[in-house]
């Protein structure tokens, strides 16, 4: 028996987030889109459910969202009319240093200054002129940040702003490591703590070119608009993206795997999923996958120039990832209380810990002294406990790798306990429910994280703009004609901002334009030939 073949303009690959982006753009410019999903749940990383225990929800992955809320991607989307509000702590992000003092980023600049005041007279300034700084770039740079590269009319802006000087001081401080920059910016301990803890979200070291600008946006971006939650839970943001989707014609197919993009003539012209199904796509297939499963496992490298299966080799995963969720009977108790009002702590080292902590990373060793992102849910949105209660999460990097011994992230989940402990004495006795989620459980449930790995891949220098997710044009735009690749591999990277899938329906309608189309097509093959030749 044949299976019967679908034909639609456009095949999305995958449902994440930056899958669910591009459908909803395509959707918008009047293409019949179809989104095809390998599991039997939409979003990828950015979901929610109670996996703790009943009444407390957990947000399974990634939880705040100063990039999502910054974004002017998902801003364009209107996702408040289907449903997604937005709530804050009363404070951003506090660091808790092993001494106890902590620094705190709350949303008056001035509440900030204050608290890093404390740490050496002359901070709270500095930290008000690093943030006046940054406003003065804040719009053209998350113009550059979400749009394809090179990015013109962002740089243009910043050009114009800055004139010469100031843009190179720019780019400067673009490559600095965060620790120059903290060194550089502060003279106590709580501003680079702040920067450092932030740079950290990835799988840098405070002393990698390049730490410096996460540490900055994601502070800044904390000061400028906050870490918010979406109120309900990260779940709201899909359900958006799914209700706008599907509004408007947009199609999704649960368990629907693909395994082979089908080409002819060096053109996509559909996938074929693992049940046999064949669906046709007139216009273009985007991929919200990792760029090693793109290239290797759905469109395989015998019909790929040998130069890009080559570099495909060094492509390196961001580190894997133990992430736990606790329902609590009651708040955190924390030694400090001015960690109790964060959203977001920082947990279990100052700078120079951070370092040792990213050095036993880099060595293939579990550190012995976890650094921790602990997310207090309850604290930012009360909805996601009952009443006087907390649902707490934490995650703590690992090595890369894609199999772990049991005895080993059991032994390393006693240490993330134990660092919530010597913090909050009591915090063990409070605990009514947990769900442990280490590499292969994140990998189980959402494909992409490959490894537990959370962020498409590293986000170091060598593999970033044109780098990403290997040397070429830092585009959304593949080797094989009307190909796409949305996922967090393309520029720029990790993050629920939309970008990457926003950048691949860009690029699909540019492909697909009746005058320009056919010169965009051989442009961007000459570039490909060029650079893999």
């Amino acid at each position: 028996m044949t299976t019967p073949t679908e034909t639609v303009d456009a095949v999305v690959v995958g449902a994440g987030h930056n899958g669910l982006v591009a459908a909803n753009l395509l959707v918008d410019a009047g293409w019949d889109v179809a989104v095809l999903e390998a599991t039997g749940t939409s979003g990828g990383a950015v979901r929610s459910a109670e996996v703790t225990a009943p009444g407390y929800l957990s947000d399974l992955y990634s939880s705040f969202y100063p990039l999502g809320y910054a974004s002017p991607v998902l801003a364009g989307l209107d996702l408040d009319r289907y449903g997604l509000a937005w709530r804050h702590a009363p404070d951003v992000l506090a660091h808790l240093f092993p001494d106890d003092r902590a620094a705190v980023l709350n949303r008056d600049p001035a509440v900030t200054a204050d608290s890093l005041e404390r740490f050496a007279p002359g901070d709270g300034r500095r930290w008000l002129d690093a943030y006046a700084d940054w406003r003065s770039v804040a719009e053209p740079m998350l113009t550059s940040i979400t749009t394809p590269f090179p990015p013109v009319r962002g740089g243009l802006d910043l050009l114009r702003r800055l004139h010469v000087g100031g843009a190179l001081r720019l780019a400067r401080r673009l490559v600095l490591p965060v620790r120059k920059l903290g060194d550089e910016l502060f003279a106590g301990a709580g501003g680079p703590a702040l920067l450092a803890g932030c740079a950290l979200h990835t799988d840098l070291s405070p002393e990698d070119a390049g730490s410096g600008v996460y540490g900055w946006l994601l502070a800044m971006l904390g000061q400028q608009v906050g870490w918010p939650v979406p109120v309900g839970g990260a779940q709201r943001i899909t359900d958006a993206l799914v209700a706008r989707l599907t509004g408007r014609g947009g199609r999704i197919v649960h368990r629907a795997r693909v395994d082979r993009v089908l080409t002819a003539r060096g053109r996509a012209m559909g996938v074929r999923t693992v049940d046999g199904g064949r669906w046709r796509a007139r216009r273009a297939v985007l991929a919200d996958v990792p760029a090693p499963a793109l290239y290797l496992d759905l469109v395989g490298a015998a019909l790929l120039p040998p130069r890009l299966v080559e570099d495909l080799a060094h492509f390196r995963w961001d580190g894997s990832t133990l992430k736990i969720d606790w329902a609590l009977s009651a708040p955190v108790p924390w030694t400090n209380r001015a960690v109790a009002t964060a959203g977001t702590v920082h947990l279990g080292a100052d700078l120079d810990g951070l370092t040792g902590y990213a050095a036993d990373l880099a060595r293939g060793r579990l550190p012995r002294d976890p650094f921790l992102l602990v997310g207090q849910m309850s604290v930012a949105d009360p909805g996601h406990s009952p009443p006087g209660t907390e649902s707490l999460w934490a995650y703590t990097h690992l090595p890369f790798r894609r199999a772990w011994r049991a005895d080993d992230l059991t032994a390393h989940l006693d240490r993330v306990e134990q660092v919530l402990e010597d913090a909050a004495p009591g915090f063990r006795r409070l605990v009514v429910g947990r769900h442990v989620a280490g590499p292969a459980e994140l990998e189980r449930e959402n494909p992409s994280l490959v490894g537990g790995a959370l962020g498409g891949g590293t986000s170091a220098a060598y593999q970033q703009l044109f780098l990403r997710p290997i040397p070429g044009l830092g585009r959304a735009d593949t080797p094989v004609d009307r190909l796409f690749l949305a996922s967090a591999s393309a520029h720029p990277g990790g993050g629920v901002h939309g970008a990457p899938g926003a950048n691949a329906a860009r690029a699909a309608l540019a492909r697909d334009r009746a005058l320009t189309g056919a010169g965009y097509a051989r442009l961007i093959a000459a570039a490909h030939r060029t650079v893999y030749r």
